[in-house]
Protein backbone atom coordinates (compact mmCIF):
# COMPACT_ATOMS: atom_id res chain seq x y z
CA UNK A 1 0.00 0.00 0.00
CA UNK A 2 1.65 3.44 -1.56
CA UNK A 3 0.85 5.65 1.47
CA UNK A 4 1.61 3.36 3.95
CA UNK A 5 2.77 0.07 6.13
CA UNK A 6 5.26 -2.21 4.29
CA UNK A 7 5.80 -5.31 6.22
CA UNK A 8 5.27 -3.46 9.41
CA UNK A 9 4.67 -5.85 12.44
CA UNK A 10 1.91 -3.59 13.80
CA UNK A 11 2.17 -1.08 16.65
CA UNK A 12 0.58 -2.42 20.10
CA UNK A 13 0.81 1.26 21.11
CA UNK A 14 1.28 4.39 20.06
CA UNK A 15 3.50 6.63 23.30
CA UNK A 16 4.83 9.34 23.22
CA UNK A 17 8.87 10.44 23.72
CA UNK A 18 10.74 11.14 26.93
CA UNK A 19 12.22 13.82 26.97
CA UNK A 20 16.12 13.42 26.43
CA UNK A 21 18.35 16.46 28.63
CA UNK A 22 20.31 18.47 26.65
CA UNK A 23 23.39 16.92 25.49
CA UNK A 24 26.08 16.80 22.73
CA UNK A 25 23.81 16.33 19.69
CA UNK A 26 22.24 19.57 20.73
CA UNK A 27 25.71 21.45 21.34
CA UNK A 28 26.79 20.07 17.32
CA UNK A 29 23.28 21.39 15.96
CA UNK A 30 23.66 24.49 17.39
CA UNK A 31 27.40 25.05 15.87
CA UNK A 32 26.69 23.92 12.87
CA UNK A 33 23.58 26.47 12.60
CA UNK A 34 25.95 28.87 13.58
CA UNK A 35 28.79 28.58 11.78
CA UNK A 36 28.99 26.04 8.58
CA UNK A 37 29.98 28.16 5.63
CA UNK A 38 26.19 27.15 3.97
CA UNK A 39 22.85 27.88 6.23
CA UNK A 40 21.23 24.76 7.15
CA UNK A 41 17.34 24.31 8.40
CA UNK A 42 17.60 23.31 11.83
CA UNK A 43 14.70 20.50 11.19
CA UNK A 44 17.48 18.72 8.26
CA UNK A 45 19.62 18.66 11.18
CA UNK A 46 17.24 17.01 13.50
CA UNK A 47 16.08 14.37 10.81
CA UNK A 48 19.70 13.74 9.90
CA UNK A 49 20.55 13.28 13.18
CA UNK A 50 17.45 11.07 14.54
CA UNK A 51 17.99 8.72 11.23
CA UNK A 52 21.69 8.35 12.18
CA UNK A 53 20.88 6.97 15.57
CA UNK A 54 18.54 4.62 13.56
CA UNK A 55 21.45 3.60 11.41
CA UNK A 56 23.45 2.84 14.17
CA UNK A 57 21.02 0.07 15.14
CA UNK A 58 21.95 -1.90 11.90
CA UNK A 59 18.04 -2.75 12.04
CA UNK A 60 16.41 -2.37 8.74
CA UNK A 61 13.21 -2.40 10.47
CA UNK A 62 13.96 1.03 12.72
CA UNK A 63 12.51 4.16 10.79
CA UNK A 64 12.04 8.14 10.97
CA UNK A 65 9.01 9.29 10.05
CA UNK A 66 8.37 13.24 9.89
CA UNK A 67 4.90 14.58 10.94
CA UNK A 68 3.09 14.09 7.10
CA UNK A 69 4.75 10.45 6.84
CA UNK A 70 3.24 9.51 9.83
CA UNK A 71 0.11 11.11 9.63
CA UNK A 72 0.57 8.83 5.70
CA UNK A 73 1.32 6.17 7.89
CA UNK A 74 -1.49 5.86 10.58
CA UNK A 75 -4.06 6.44 7.91
CA UNK A 76 -2.77 3.65 5.89
CA UNK A 77 -3.25 1.36 9.30
CA UNK A 78 -7.19 2.31 8.95
CA UNK A 79 -7.19 1.41 5.29
CA UNK A 80 -6.97 5.06 3.71
CA UNK A 81 -4.16 6.13 1.76
CA UNK A 82 -3.34 8.95 -1.19
CA UNK A 83 -0.81 6.85 -3.76
CA UNK A 84 -1.39 4.33 -6.70
CA UNK A 85 -2.51 0.86 -5.17
CA UNK A 86 0.46 -1.13 -4.36
CA UNK A 87 1.67 -2.82 -1.23
CA UNK A 88 5.78 -3.53 -1.17
CA UNK A 89 8.13 -6.07 -0.42
CA UNK A 90 12.00 -6.01 0.33
CA UNK A 91 13.99 -9.26 -1.24
CA UNK A 92 16.96 -10.22 0.80
CA UNK A 93 19.12 -8.84 -1.83
CA UNK A 94 17.76 -5.52 -1.02
CA UNK A 95 15.43 -5.35 -4.46
CA UNK A 96 12.38 -3.40 -3.64
CA UNK A 97 9.08 -5.66 -5.54
CA UNK A 98 5.27 -4.91 -5.84
CA UNK A 99 4.02 -7.48 -3.47
CA UNK A 100 0.05 -6.84 -4.48
CA UNK A 101 -1.71 -4.45 -6.60
CA UNK A 102 -5.45 -3.09 -5.25
CA UNK A 103 -7.87 -3.51 -7.69
CA UNK A 104 -9.81 -0.36 -9.31
CA UNK A 105 -6.66 1.05 -8.80
CA UNK A 106 -4.30 3.40 -10.74
CA UNK A 107 -1.60 0.34 -10.71
CA UNK A 108 -3.86 -1.80 -11.79
CA UNK A 109 -5.38 -0.08 -14.43
CA UNK A 110 -2.18 0.43 -15.83
CA UNK A 111 -1.35 -3.38 -15.50
CA UNK A 112 1.39 -3.25 -12.66
CA UNK A 113 1.71 -7.11 -11.71
CA UNK A 114 2.96 -8.48 -8.14
CA UNK A 115 6.85 -9.70 -8.73
CA UNK A 116 7.36 -6.89 -10.73
CA UNK A 117 10.55 -4.83 -9.29
CA UNK A 118 10.36 -1.38 -9.08
CA UNK A 119 13.86 0.42 -9.99
CA UNK A 120 13.04 3.85 -9.98
CA UNK A 121 10.62 6.69 -8.69
CA UNK A 122 10.01 9.47 -10.89
CA UNK A 123 13.99 9.09 -11.82
CA UNK A 124 15.13 8.26 -8.46
CA UNK A 125 16.79 4.97 -7.93
CA UNK A 126 15.25 2.77 -5.24
CA UNK A 127 18.54 0.70 -4.66
CA UNK A 128 19.98 0.84 -1.39
CA UNK A 129 15.89 2.20 -0.58
CA UNK A 130 13.79 0.43 2.87
CA UNK A 131 11.02 -0.50 1.90
CA UNK A 132 9.41 2.60 4.12
CA UNK A 133 11.73 5.12 2.20
CA UNK A 134 10.36 3.94 -1.35
CA UNK A 135 6.86 4.40 0.15
CA UNK A 136 7.31 7.80 1.13
CA UNK A 137 8.73 8.58 -2.75
CA UNK A 138 5.49 7.09 -4.20
CA UNK A 139 3.03 9.18 -1.98
CA UNK A 140 1.87 13.05 -2.89
CA UNK A 141 -1.08 15.15 -3.47
CA UNK A 142 -4.04 13.59 -5.58
CA UNK A 143 -4.08 14.44 -8.85
CA UNK A 144 -0.47 14.73 -9.11
CA UNK A 145 1.77 12.21 -11.48
CA UNK A 146 4.11 9.62 -10.44
CA UNK A 147 6.62 7.65 -13.12
CA UNK A 148 7.02 3.77 -12.05
CA UNK A 149 10.44 2.19 -13.86
CA UNK A 150 9.71 -1.26 -13.57
CA UNK A 151 11.20 -4.59 -14.32
CA UNK A 152 9.93 -7.77 -14.83
CA UNK A 153 11.22 -11.40 -14.21
CA UNK A 154 12.19 -11.71 -17.89
CA UNK A 155 14.47 -8.79 -17.21
CA UNK A 156 12.07 -6.18 -19.44
CA UNK A 157 11.90 -2.97 -18.11
CA UNK A 158 8.91 -0.44 -18.51
CA UNK A 159 8.01 3.24 -17.98
CA UNK A 160 4.51 3.83 -16.36
CA UNK A 161 3.00 6.82 -15.45
CA UNK A 162 0.42 7.02 -12.57
CA UNK A 163 -2.10 9.80 -11.26
CA UNK A 164 -1.79 9.29 -7.42
CA UNK A 165 -5.37 9.22 -6.04
CA UNK A 166 -7.36 9.19 -2.39
CA UNK A 167 -8.05 5.07 -1.54
CA UNK A 168 -8.93 3.20 0.54
CA UNK A 169 -8.67 0.24 1.08
CA UNK A 170 -10.50 -3.48 0.54
CA UNK A 171 -8.54 -5.80 2.04
CA UNK A 172 -10.99 -8.61 2.68
CA UNK A 173 -12.33 -10.31 -0.41
CA UNK A 174 -14.54 -13.45 -0.70
CA UNK A 175 -15.44 -16.01 -2.93
CA UNK A 176 -16.83 -19.95 -3.25
CA UNK A 177 -14.66 -21.94 -5.43
CA UNK A 178 -15.31 -25.01 -6.74
CA UNK A 179 -16.91 -28.11 -4.18
CA UNK A 180 -18.39 -25.77 -1.30
CA UNK A 181 -14.60 -23.92 -0.80
CA UNK A 182 -14.82 -20.47 0.83
CA UNK A 183 -11.72 -18.43 -0.24
CA UNK A 184 -10.67 -15.61 2.14
CA UNK A 185 -8.23 -13.43 0.67
CA UNK A 186 -6.48 -11.20 3.29
CA UNK A 187 -4.44 -8.46 1.26
CA UNK A 188 -3.19 -6.80 4.48
CA UNK A 189 -4.23 -6.19 8.63
CA UNK A 190 -5.41 -2.85 8.46
CA UNK A 191 -8.28 -1.87 10.91
CA UNK A 192 -11.06 -3.76 10.98
CA UNK A 193 -9.91 -6.77 9.17
CA UNK A 194 -10.50 -9.37 12.00
CA UNK A 195 -14.51 -8.34 12.41
CA UNK A 196 -14.24 -8.61 8.20
CA UNK A 197 -12.69 -12.07 7.99
CA UNK A 198 -15.46 -13.28 11.51
CA UNK A 199 -18.37 -11.17 9.57
CA UNK A 200 -17.73 -13.02 6.12
CA UNK A 201 -17.56 -16.90 7.94
CA UNK A 202 -20.54 -15.78 9.59
CA UNK A 203 -22.38 -14.81 6.96
CA UNK A 204 -21.77 -17.63 5.01
CA UNK A 205 -22.47 -19.92 7.54
CA UNK A 206 -26.10 -18.18 7.58
CA UNK A 207 -26.84 -19.23 4.25
CA UNK A 208 -27.17 -22.48 5.16
CA UNK A 209 -25.18 -23.83 1.93
CA UNK A 210 -22.64 -26.37 2.59
CA UNK A 211 -19.00 -25.21 3.20
CA UNK A 212 -16.66 -27.97 2.57
CA UNK A 213 -13.53 -26.14 4.00
CA UNK A 214 -12.05 -22.70 3.89
CA UNK A 215 -8.64 -21.36 1.63
CA UNK A 216 -7.21 -18.21 3.75
CA UNK A 217 -5.37 -16.48 0.93
CA UNK A 218 -2.34 -14.42 2.41
CA UNK A 219 -0.11 -14.34 -0.59
CA UNK A 220 1.67 -11.04 -0.73
CA UNK A 221 0.52 -10.36 2.27
CA UNK A 222 2.72 -7.50 3.91
CA UNK A 223 1.26 -7.28 7.16
CA UNK A 224 0.25 -4.98 9.37
CA UNK A 225 -1.77 -4.65 12.83
CA UNK A 226 -0.83 -7.30 14.71
CA UNK A 227 -4.07 -7.33 16.98
CA UNK A 228 -6.03 -7.95 13.65
CA UNK A 229 -3.51 -10.95 13.04
CA UNK A 230 -4.72 -12.22 16.77
CA UNK A 231 -8.31 -11.69 15.96
CA UNK A 232 -8.04 -13.37 11.91
CA UNK A 233 -6.03 -16.62 14.42
CA UNK A 234 -9.23 -16.41 16.81
CA UNK A 235 -11.39 -17.18 13.72
CA UNK A 236 -10.10 -20.64 13.47
CA UNK A 237 -9.54 -20.95 16.92
CA UNK A 238 -10.82 -21.60 20.39
CA UNK A 239 -9.42 -19.09 22.44
CA UNK A 240 -5.21 -19.99 23.25
CA UNK A 241 -1.84 -18.67 22.37
CA UNK A 242 -1.81 -16.94 18.94
CA UNK A 243 2.26 -15.45 19.42
CA UNK A 244 4.26 -13.84 21.96
CA UNK A 245 7.64 -11.69 22.23
CA UNK A 246 9.76 -10.49 24.46
CA UNK A 247 10.25 -6.79 25.33
CA UNK A 248 13.71 -5.95 26.80
CA UNK A 249 13.25 -5.17 30.91
CA UNK A 250 9.77 -6.53 30.51
CA UNK A 251 9.59 -10.11 30.06
CA UNK A 252 6.98 -12.23 27.67
CA UNK A 253 3.95 -10.69 26.07
CA UNK A 254 1.22 -13.36 24.87
CA UNK A 255 -1.31 -12.24 23.12
CA UNK A 256 -4.12 -14.86 22.61
CA UNK A 257 -7.51 -15.63 20.39
CA UNK A 258 -10.49 -14.74 21.96
CA UNK A 259 -12.73 -17.49 22.76
CA UNK A 260 -15.88 -19.48 20.25
CA UNK A 261 -13.88 -19.67 16.84
CA UNK A 262 -14.33 -22.42 14.06
CA UNK A 263 -12.60 -25.01 14.86
CA UNK A 264 -14.62 -27.72 12.91
CA UNK A 265 -14.26 -26.99 9.12
CA UNK A 266 -10.91 -27.74 7.35
CA UNK A 267 -8.54 -24.89 6.50
CA UNK A 268 -5.81 -24.59 4.00
CA UNK A 269 -3.28 -21.20 4.31
CA UNK A 270 -2.07 -20.21 0.92
CA UNK A 271 1.39 -18.76 1.30
CA UNK A 272 4.16 -17.02 -0.85
CA UNK A 273 7.84 -14.94 -0.76
CA UNK A 274 5.64 -11.85 -0.07
CA UNK A 275 3.75 -13.60 3.14
CA UNK A 276 5.01 -11.44 5.50
CA UNK A 277 5.20 -10.00 9.12
CA UNK A 278 1.46 -10.08 10.71
CA UNK A 279 0.34 -12.48 7.56
CA UNK A 280 3.15 -14.92 8.91
CA UNK A 281 1.30 -14.51 12.73
CA UNK A 282 -1.49 -16.34 11.24
CA UNK A 283 -0.04 -18.44 9.26
CA UNK A 284 2.39 -20.04 11.99
CA UNK A 285 -0.39 -19.94 14.85
CA UNK A 286 -2.63 -22.09 12.72
CA UNK A 287 0.04 -23.99 11.34
CA UNK A 288 1.53 -24.61 15.08
CA UNK A 289 -2.11 -25.25 16.25
CA UNK A 290 -2.76 -28.17 14.22
CA UNK A 291 -5.50 -25.77 12.89
CA UNK A 292 -4.49 -25.53 8.70
CA UNK A 293 -2.46 -26.91 6.54
CA UNK A 294 -0.21 -24.42 4.73
CA UNK A 295 0.85 -24.90 0.97
CA UNK A 296 2.71 -22.52 -0.85
CA UNK A 297 6.16 -21.70 -0.54
CA UNK A 298 8.15 -20.52 2.35
CA UNK A 299 7.06 -17.04 3.57
CA UNK A 300 9.28 -14.08 4.32
CA UNK A 301 10.77 -13.78 7.32
CA UNK A 302 9.93 -10.70 8.73
CA UNK A 303 9.32 -11.44 12.61
CA UNK A 304 10.19 -8.65 14.41
CA UNK A 305 8.32 -6.38 16.83
CA UNK A 306 8.02 -2.54 15.93
CA UNK A 307 6.52 -0.10 18.18
CA UNK A 308 5.76 3.59 17.12
CA UNK A 309 6.74 6.90 19.56
CA UNK A 310 5.49 10.25 19.05
CA UNK A 311 8.28 12.52 19.06
CA UNK A 312 7.20 16.59 19.99
CA UNK A 313 6.86 17.95 16.58
CA UNK A 314 4.56 15.01 15.13
CA UNK A 315 7.41 13.11 13.80
CA UNK A 316 7.79 9.94 14.86
CA UNK A 317 10.64 6.51 15.75
CA UNK A 318 9.46 3.23 15.27
CA UNK A 319 11.80 1.05 16.97
CA UNK A 320 12.84 -2.91 16.87
CA UNK A 321 11.73 -3.96 20.26
CA UNK A 322 11.72 -7.56 20.03
CA UNK A 323 10.95 -10.90 18.43
CA UNK A 324 7.47 -12.72 17.42
CA UNK A 325 7.87 -16.39 18.62
CA UNK A 326 4.84 -18.70 17.37
CA UNK A 327 3.01 -21.07 19.69
CA UNK A 328 5.50 -23.74 19.74
CA UNK A 329 8.27 -21.74 20.36
CA UNK A 330 9.77 -21.14 16.90
CA UNK A 331 11.19 -17.53 15.92
CA UNK A 332 10.08 -15.63 12.34
CA UNK A 333 12.21 -13.34 11.57
CA UNK A 334 14.85 -14.24 9.34
CA UNK A 335 13.46 -17.85 9.12
CA UNK A 336 10.07 -17.66 7.65
CA UNK A 337 7.37 -20.65 7.83
CA UNK A 338 7.87 -23.78 6.21
CA UNK A 339 4.78 -24.66 4.49
CA UNK A 340 3.44 -28.51 5.06
CA UNK A 341 2.71 -28.64 1.20
CA UNK A 342 5.49 -26.70 -1.20
CA UNK A 343 4.29 -25.53 -4.25
CA UNK A 344 6.52 -22.89 -6.74
CA UNK A 345 6.68 -19.55 -5.55
CA UNK A 346 5.92 -18.50 -9.60
CA UNK A 347 3.11 -21.03 -10.28
CA UNK A 348 0.16 -19.21 -8.30
CA UNK A 349 -2.40 -21.46 -10.35
CA UNK A 350 -0.60 -24.22 -9.15
CA UNK A 351 -0.86 -23.45 -5.85
CA UNK A 352 -4.41 -22.88 -5.57
CA UNK A 353 -5.03 -26.23 -7.56
CA UNK A 354 -2.84 -27.67 -4.78
CA UNK A 355 -4.95 -25.84 -1.79
CA UNK A 356 -8.35 -27.47 -3.56
CA UNK A 357 -6.04 -30.37 -3.74
CA UNK A 358 -5.29 -30.55 0.07
CA UNK A 359 -8.59 -29.49 1.46
CA UNK A 360 -10.30 -32.63 -0.61
CA UNK A 361 -8.13 -34.59 1.39
CA UNK A 362 -8.78 -33.19 4.62
CA UNK A 363 -12.78 -33.52 3.97
CA UNK A 364 -11.99 -36.97 3.47
CA UNK A 365 -10.39 -37.88 6.40
CA UNK A 366 -13.35 -36.25 8.22
CA UNK A 367 -15.52 -39.01 10.10
CA UNK A 368 -18.67 -39.17 9.15
CA UNK A 369 -21.98 -41.05 10.31
CA UNK A 370 -21.36 -44.86 10.33
CA UNK A 371 -17.49 -44.23 11.22
CA UNK A 372 -15.95 -43.91 13.95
Amino acid sequence: MVAGLAFGAGALIVKPAEQAPPGVLDEAAARIARDAAEPVDQEILQKAAVEGMLDALGDRWSTYYGPSDFTAYSASLEGRYTGVGVWLRQRSDGAVLIASVQISTPAAAAGVVAGERLVEVDGASTTGQTVSEVARMLRGETGEAVRLTLSQSSGVTRDVTLTRTSVTSDDVTVDRLAGGVLRVKVTSFTRGVGRQVRAALAADAATGGERAGVVLDLRGNPGGLVDEAVEVSGAFLDGGVVVSYDRRGRGTRTLTAASGGDVTTPVVVLVDGGTASAAEIVTAALQDRGRAVVVGSRTFGKGSVQEPTTLSDGSAIELTVGEYVTPSGHLIDGVGVEPDVSVDNLDPQAAERRALDVLIGLVASLPTDGRG
